[in-house]
């Protein structure tokens, strides 16, 4: 009789069990959590059930710079939450967890750990390039997927920019281009499109981004002709520049370039300006919204390449429609277009591993999403039409913006 009564129990626990993995209730849609009230996924196995796929995202939405992480993550967002609800991805609807890293290196470490411990089996992120090489060095050696919409240095997929030869972190890629491209780009526009003969550069030192790109536009202006008279550096926090306009005003370069941020650009072009500086300021994608810092009058003429040609094409147009709609503010930046792009490339990649029939968060479903990534030949986006080199980079033109009467204006792809 004990025995019956122990198999009898036995048999309604089963079926008690199989009843509860059973629900047909369709899984919440890709609303950001910071996963505060989910329990952690013992070892960082993934804790979803089958019907969700678990994707971090990564983004300074507080402190410095914030107006770029704002802007991808809910580009990114705007992505996600389409493909839900136009059904998912293989059925099943992606959810995102998405935290604050604040634009630090060591806080972007910190909360990518907790992405993990929820059990993500892909991310998006980060933003600047510092955090974004800082969880690099994290999500390589297991192979994590991941996708940055902006972080432009070349050392972000590189193990050592400096060496052709470099080890590549194979499981990295990015939406935007990178700074080296940036540099060349605009040393060519400067070349080609300016007639420039001389050219003077100001940057912040200790910055990957800003020495990335001076470092290629110099050597492209030395490559072309160009004569580079001055190249002045300051430090991060800076706000007097103005013994570096001085000295550039007394070579009366023919262009500027300052691959920095848009508060310091703005800053940089009013104290050029009011120490005599008469040259074309050129950027890279950094001065996005620098026309908010600095006057109409001082940026006049001033050229900055970016990844997004605003109002180019049908889809461009739908994008930006559909993000004012949801956000209630137009497109704010270029990174908006890029955090939707990098999360139309991540889900690119899962649909890859979620066709194979494989777990979501097993080591053989990583690889698919990187292996579907990597394999993208002419998916169109919203900043251009995607295809990588073998340093997991875009390879896309550049929308050149030019500052006309208070506005950033897109005048060409170049």
């Amino acid at each position: 009789m004990k025995k019956l009564l122990a198999l009898t129990l036995a048999v309604m626990m089963v079926l008690s069990l199989a009843a509860c993995g059973g629900s047909d209730t369709p899984a919440a849609p890709s609303a950001p959590t910071d996963g505060s009230a989910e329990a952690p996924a013992a070892d960082g196995a993934p804790s979803a059930s089958g019907d969700t796929i678990k994707v971090g995202l990564l983004a300074n939405t507080t402190g410095d710079n914030a107006m770029y992480g704002n802007a991808v993550k809910n580009g990114a967002m705007l992505y996600f939450d389409e493909v839900n609800a136009a059904g998912g991805v293989n059925g099943k609807q992606i959810e995102v967890i998405a935290l604050d890293e604040k634009g630090d290196a060591t806080e972007a470490v910190t909360a990518f750990n907790r992405l993990l411990d929820q059990g993500i089996t892909a991310l998006v992120g980060s933003v600047l390039t510092g955090p974004t090489i800082a969880v690099a060095d994290e999500t390589y050696p297991i192979n994590m997927p991941q996708v940055t919409a902006s972080a432009t240095a070349a050392g972000v997929t590189m193990i050592d920019p400096e060496d052709p030869a470099s080890e590549i972190r194979t499981n990295i890629f990015r939406s935007c281009f990178i700074d080296p491209f940036q540099g060349e780009k605009m040393a060519q526009y400067a070349n080609d499109k300016l007639g420039a003969k001389t050219a003077a550069v100001i940057f912040e030192t200790g910055s990957d981004y800003s020495v990335g790109l001076k470092d290629a536009f110099v050597e492209k202006c030395g490559e072309l002709g160009v004569e580079v008279v001055a190249a002045e550096g300051y430090s991060k926090g800076d706000v007097d520049f103005k013994a570096q306009m001085t000295n550039i005003a007394s070579k009366n370069p023919d262009v500027v370039f300052s691959p920095n941020y848009y508060q310091d650009d703005g800053m940089i072009v009013t104290q050029a300006r009011a120490a005599g500086v008469t040259g074309t300021f050129l950027g890279g994608d950094g001065w996005g919204s620098v026309k908010d810092y600095a006057s109409a009058e001082d940026l006049e003429g001033s050229v900055y390449c970016s990844g997004y040609a605003p109002g180019s094409n049908d889809a461009v147009k739908k994008f930006e429609a559909d993000y004012e709609a949801k956000y209630g503010e137009a497109i704010p930046n270029m990174f908006a277009p890029l955090g939707y792009d990098a999360a139309l490339l991540l889900v690119e990649g899962l649909k890859a591993a979620e066709a194979a029939g494989l777990e979501a968060g097993s080591d053989d479903y990583k690889q698919a999403v990187i292996d579907g990534i990597k394999g993208i030949n002419g998916v169109e986006g919203i900043t251009g039409s995607y295809a990588f080199d073998e340093y997991n980079n875009p390879i896309k033109s550049a929308a050149m913006i030019k500052l006309t009467g208070g506005e950033e204006v897109f005048t060409e792809l170049f």
